[in-house]
């Protein structure tokens, strides 16, 4: 293998627009349409939608209200998240099957330590190539020297995209483009950073560090720097480390009958103690998050004695603490949540979608608020 090739050694691989894939995967007929995943209630949002849709300002997370004012004639369709975590199994059975080391990091993207291999461009062709084969479905694959250059290379030329870049080279092509475009590097950040004049991850990069230390503090400001030069040494297989669980609902129209609240508040609980039981998790810490009508977000927490997935304890817990905070407005959103989990067992790849499972068409839409912050604000890569 040649130096270059051996810089190489880190591969990204997503799956493009993969939910409206395997929608069109069922509605062959729907393919070169506007296509638009996305709940029917009134504050549902985009799951995701095809690049026709996208071409009209459509994106994910946005209220699917919106996105149909944008888009009228486009075709709607319920997301399934059934269908789509069996999907990501078959996608995923296809990568582990070319690739020895990957850390999945979603239901529709992993990185892959290509350390090994003869040949790692090669080998991602044939890799996409099988995948396309056996699923129907296109990938885009960024390859680099580390998961930071991997995952931008790879959102660089959606779909089908095929990025090569070492580091040097991603500083000099990226070197115009918005903070955002980084990982970890989310719109209030982007926001601050602008006020300092720094639009531009060549900018940022070329930044004193005193400057940013003194702007962000010692941590963050160091690694904002670190980031804009596309540095960063996590290792394939780090994965992320499930610290909490929840189930929240964002509620059509706004309730303000404590009754009802209480009794969604229990419902909540039973459900997430349900999923904690079944994981074998438990943790210590019980909160609720209260949104209200003017957006207005409120947290309260109670940290009890022992690891608990009881579903009377925590449903206790959780409605002493709504209580006791009594909402002065009407609730947009309530949630629970038990934080401070043991170490327990996680589905591969379903961490995004289920940890924040609530059940239904609001399930999906909160699975997707999840899916699609951490894609947007830190796109599957630790800090």
């Amino acid at each position: 293998m040649s130096t270059t090739e051996q810089a190489l050694r880190i591969a990204h691989l997503d799956a493009d627009a993969f939910y409206v894939s395997i929608e069109l995967r069922r509605h062959p007929e729907l393919r070169g349409l506007p296509v638009i995943v996305a709940g029917s209630s009134p504050r549902a949002v985009v799951t995701t939608a095809s690049y026709e849709a996208r071409r009209f300002g459509v994106g994910s997370a946005m209220p699917a209200s919106r996105a149909r004012r944008l888009c009228p004639q486009a075709v709607v369709l319920a997301p399934d998240f059934a269908a789509y975590r069996e999907a990501s199994r078959q996608g995923m059975d296809s990568v582990r099957a070319h690739v020895e080391r990957v850390e999945v990091v979603g239901l529709d993207e992993a990185y892959l330590d290509l350390e090994g291999l003869f040949s790692p461009r090669t080998a991602m062709r044939r890799l996409i190539a099988h995948i396309r084969s056996q699923t129907n479905l296109t990938c885009s694959v960024g390859i680099g020297p580390n998961k930071l250059v991997a995952k931008v290379a790879s959102d660089a030329e959606k779909p089908a995209g095929f990025v090569v870049l070492d580091r040097t080279q991603a500083c000099a092509r990226f070197a115009g483009a918005a903070p955002g475009l980084v990982p970890g590097i989310g719109p209030k950040t982007a926001a601050r950073l602008a006020a300092l004049g720094l639009t531009t991850l060549g900018a940022l990069a070329r930044a004193p560090e005193q400057l940013l230390v003194e702007r962000f503090g010692a941590n963050l400001g160091r690694e904002l720097r670190r980031r804009a030069r596309f540095e960063h040494d996590g290792q394939v297989g780090t994965a992320h480390k499930v610290v909490s669980e929840s189930r929240e609902r964002t509620f059509d129209t706004d309730l303000s009958d404590p009754a009802e609240l209480q009794a969604r508040l229990a419902r909540m609980a039973e459900e997430l103690c349900e999923s904690l039981t079944r994981r074998q998790r438990a943790g210590r810490t019980i909160a609720i998050k209260v949104r209200l009508d003017d957006w207005t977000t409120v947290t309260r927490a109670r940290t009890v004695a022992e690891p608990t997935s009881d579903a009377a304890l925590v449903r206790s817990v959780a409605l002493e603490l709504l209580r006791d905070y009594a909402p002065p407005r009407p609730v947009r959103l309530l949630g629970v949540r038990v934080a401070g989990l043991r170490a327990g067992r996680e589905p591969d790849g379903a961490h995004g979608a289920e940890r924040g499972r609530s059940g239904g068409a609001h399930g999906a839409e909160r699975a997707e608020r999840i899916h699609a912050r951490e894609r947007e604000d830190q796109l599957a890569l630790p800090l």
